[in-house]
């Protein structure tokens, strides 16, 4: 008879994704949108000196919520001088396609007074197709002028106004800083896919601990003693969806292994141990104080593994790749906690808000080039 405290972690237990890996898809499209922006600030003031433009929710804007997801807001907010203000959405093809698709909802939502869709005045859609390094802004007017109603599968059957692209391509421009910003958020997304194949790897080796005999009430009181027990016990947690006990104990006893000499493995180990228990607590002052100290300390270690050929070294027992790999990862998850801190704990934090993901990268072209060359 099995003991009523213990469960089998069997693969129906283990979640297909957990919040990191999606956040990893999520932040696709919030790469692009944030190298997106300057480009688009220049183009927008070209035409008014004093406009302003945002990603919406203004320069700390969050590429994900910890605590509720992403939101169904515009992508960013245009205010000009005579006070008018703009929203535009955006869209991307990661290829040439036949017919291009825009939510009726978000292109025409239902006007409850007039009962039935009114197409959106405030709008506009800047459409950006990436490997032909174009892109269009277009009215909703223009969409629906232009479309024909469609189901689109790819998006739960929802319904869509259809454009063909034979009359979308006339629409489409470019330009050599455009190609340029296509071309950085290509490297950045091949950047972000390398790093979170440590993810994968991982589970390869930890896969038997998933399998065995978990006894939840003990594994979520014990605080490990050794980064390695910690890292093991926390990923088993994060894929079981488990929240230990304590878990305030556990973050402050967890910073206290980057007073030690870690290499990019251990801080890699050490990160993702910080990020599945940060959004589980609530910090007190002295332990945002704390982490907010111990999160600089863990960006100068991985300043110092750059080397100048875009790649990191940290210990010469890791292969050079592995430990570029790691590195990156670190540094791809401290912005992100960056991003969070100050978004939930406020402007009084000694933190530079993340404008663009990779931003702590010294070179992201010459790093894209060691990890795929």
């Amino acid at each position: 008879m099995k003991d009523a405290k213990t469960i089998y972690a069997q693969s129906s237990d283990i979640k297909s994704r957990t919040y990191l890996e999606y956040r990893r898809d999520m932040k696709q499209k919030a790469i692009a949108e944030l190298e997106i922006l300057p480009w688009l600030r220049k183009k927008i003031q070209k035409e008014d000196k004093t406009a302003t433009v945002e990603k919406y929710g203004g320069d700390r804007f969050m590429w994900f919520l910890r605590k509720g997801g992403i939101t169904r807001d515009p992508d960013f907010i245009v205010k000009y001088s005579n006070g008018k203000v703009r929203y535009i959405e955006t869209q991307y093809a990661k290829k040439e396609i036949k017919a291009y698709d825009f939510k009726i909802s978000k292109i025409a939502p239902k006007d409850r007074k007039l009962k039935k869709r009114v197409p959106k005045k405030d709008t506009t859609v800047l459409y950006v197709i990436k490997p032909i390094r174009k892109y269009c802004i277009i009215e909703p007017e223009w969409i629906i002028d232009n479309s024909k109603k469609a189901i689109a599968s790819a998006w739960g059957n929802a319904p869509v106004f259809r454009v063909n692209s034979e009359n979308f391509d006339g629409r489409l421009k470019g330009d050599i800083s455009f190609k340029r910003i296509c071309e950085l958020i290509d490297m950045k997304i091949e950047i972000l896919d390398f790093q979170h194949n440590a993810i994968d790897m991982e589970k390869d080796k930890l896969s038997y601990l998933l399998q065995q005999v978990v006894d939840e009430n003990k594994i979520m009181k014990i605080i490990p003693k050794t980064l390695d027990g910690f890292f093991k016990v926390c990923f088993m947690l994060d894929n079981l969806n488990k929240t230990p006990e304590n878990a305030n104990l556990w973050l402050v006893y967890l910073l206290s292994f980057t007073d030690q000499k870690l290499n990019s493995y251990e801080l890699f180990q050490l990160v993702y141990c910080l990020d599945f228990l940060y959004p589980r607590v609530e910090l007190e002052k002295n332990e945002i104080d704390l982490l907010v100290k111990k999160i600089k300390q863990i960006k100068s270690m991985i300043d110092n593994f750059a080397k100048s050929d875009g790649s990191y070294q940290s210990d010469k027992k890791l292969a050079q790749l592995e430990d570029t790999r790691y590195s990156l990862f670190v540094i791809n998850l401290i912005e992100d906690l960056i991003q969070d801190m100050l978004h939930y704990y406020g402007d009084i934090l000694d933190l530079n808000p993340i404008k663009r993901i990779y931003e702590n990268v010294a070179d992201v072209g010459k790093t894209y080039e060691f990890i795929t060359k």
